[in-house]
């Protein structure tokens, strides 16, 4: 009787039933939320001239159908990264990886622009999910620090990766297929990820005290989402009395979300980090160059294709080489970072990246191509850089149980980095072309396809965005030039 009631109080507990993973699926399935996310911040650049062609999206349209996600995506990051420190990063992760296939598999079949951009703002809240928990689950995965900065360079690595290989994966995918098959490469990672999700250790329920302040979860997403609408929409189109509205309203959401914080037991952001400069200038690494990567390889991909009128197969083979060194640095860099100092090594990425987008300014309508290759090369290895740093700071300066907000703060940076690229210098190109082009349509794309346009007005058209794609590579690369300049002026060495 005795050793029944015993048998009856000591069931198997889930660890010991769960089968354990090899230490490579672990990181492996881990990762793969990570990679559909940066991924599908970057795949649509090669296939906006096809589907700018089938659904006919206005100029306004066809920027939100590419920045609404990365929107969507950098205003909900901070607030997720919370939820999931205090209710469980595994099962936050497992819920938005299986929201982000559904948002996607709506996404391909869309029929109209005001939907695929609906599913890209369901996609970006899904996708913000998925950031902050998935570099806080491998903390948890891999407690001894050097094996946890190996995982983070690695999670660093994949980032980098899904963006640099995003437009390659794209233009392959529409030399045979619809523009919809671009969204359906993430169906099958999904449901992978979801059969081995369960498999993984190290599920504990909340690592953070305290509940979730909603209102800071709501003033910090409707501030980000309202300040960057406003100055995207004041940058392409001047002042007006609803952007101008919208930029105010959200920067008093966001000064009063900070005031908020420093008074709360439980923050959702510890503003205490910036403290630290050279916390600070990372979390600006993280979104400085991926405001200027987004830009360029946005309005790279129409330059190679609708100025150069390259096929799209060739325009993403011309992406390779970039893709290769930028992948490669995030990777190498974790490596050597404490060897050479982090102030030599963020020096390093803007100088790097500043030289890289003068090179776009050899390119013409009649050449530059190689220039092209060289400018995506140079830059990549700063874009590399910035990936790999960015996250291990954030999640090196803090203790554990803070490391999915820290993450998310870091990932944030990104994520409104690669928005605002588009939407800011994105719209500075725009404008470039509205005051040379020959003012027959906003975007370049939609005058070539007029069928009045004569050879003159397309020649027009072209050189017009050439311009514009120039003004942008000056002015990211003097952006870079002085933030490279104030890390060696202002971090410590060593």
């Amino acid at each position: 009787m005795t050793t029944k009631t015993d048998n009856r109080q000591r069931p198997p507990s889930p660890s010991a039933t769960r089968p354990d993973l090899p230490s490579w699926l672990r990181l492996s399935v881990v990762l793969a939320p990570v990679l559909l996310v940066s991924l599908d911040g970057s795949i649509l650049f090669l296939a906006m001239p096809r589907l700018s062609r089938a659904l006919t999206p206005s100029a306004d349209q066809a920027l939100w159908i590419l920045d609404g996600y990365g929107f969507a995506v950098g205003s909900l990051l901070i607030a997720f990264g919370a939820i999931g420190d205090r209710y469980g990063r595994l099962r936050l992760l497992t819920a938005g990886t299986a929201l982000f296939g559904l948002a996607s598999a709506a996404a391909a079949f869309a029929p109209t622009p005001e939907l695929l951009i609906a599913c890209r703002v369901l996609m970006g809240i899904a996708g913000a999910t998925l950031l902050p928990s998935a570099l806080a689950v491998l903390s948890e995965l891999y407690p001894d620090a050097r094996l946890r900065a190996r995982a983070i360079g690695i999670f660093a690595a994949t980032f980098a990766g899904g963006f640099a290989i995003g437009p390659i994966l794209g233009g392959l995918l529409l030399e045979r297929l619809w523009w919809g098959a671009v969204f359906l490469t993430n169906l099958p990672v999904v449901a992978l990820f979801l059969v081995f999700a369960p498999l993984l250790p190290g599920r504990a329920p909340a690592a953070r005290p305290g509940r979730v302040d909603v209102l800071s979860v709501a003033t910090s997403s409707t501030g980000l989402m309202l300040t960057v609408y406003g100055v995207k929409h004041l940058a392409a189109e001047g002042i007006a009395a609803l952007p101008a509205g919208a930029t105010g309203t959200g920067a008093a959401l966001l000064a009063w979300f900070v005031s908020r914080q420093r008074r709360l037991v439980h923050p959702l952001v510890d503003f205490s980090l910036f403290r630290d400069r050279t916390f600070t200038l990372a979390i600006v690494t993280g979104l400085l160059p991926l405001a200027a990567w987004s830009a360029a390889a946005y309005l790279s991909a129409i330059y190679l294709q609708s100025v150069r009128e390259l096929d799209v197969v060739h325009a993403a083979l011309l992406a390779l080489p970039g893709a290769a060194v930028l992948t490669a640095t995030s990777v190498v860099v974790p490596r050597v970072v404490d060897r050479v100092g982090k102030r030599t090594v963020l020096a390093t990425a803007h100088f790097a990246i500043a030289v890289g987008l003068l090179a776009l300014l050899v390119t013409s309508v009649g050449g530059g191509t190689g220039w092209y290759v060289a400018s995506t090369a140079v830059a990549g290895i700063g874009y590399g850089i910035s990936f790999a740093v960015v996250a291990d700071t954030a999640v090196g300066a803090v203790p554990p149980e803070r490391a999915g907000a820290a993450g998310a703060l870091a990932e944030t940076s990104n994520e409104i980095g690669n928005a605002l690229g588009i939407a800011l210098l994105g719209s500075l190109a725009v404008l470039v072309f509205r005051l040379q082009g020959p003012g027959l349509a906003p975007t370049l794309d939609a005058t070539l396809q007029l069928r009045t346009l004569d050879a003159a007005g397309a020649a027009q058209a072209r050189a017009a965005f050439v311009t514009g794609l120039h003004v942008v590579a000056i002015t990211a690369s003097a952006l870079h030039a002085a933030l490279g300049a104030v890390a060696l002026r202002r971090l410590p060495r060593g």
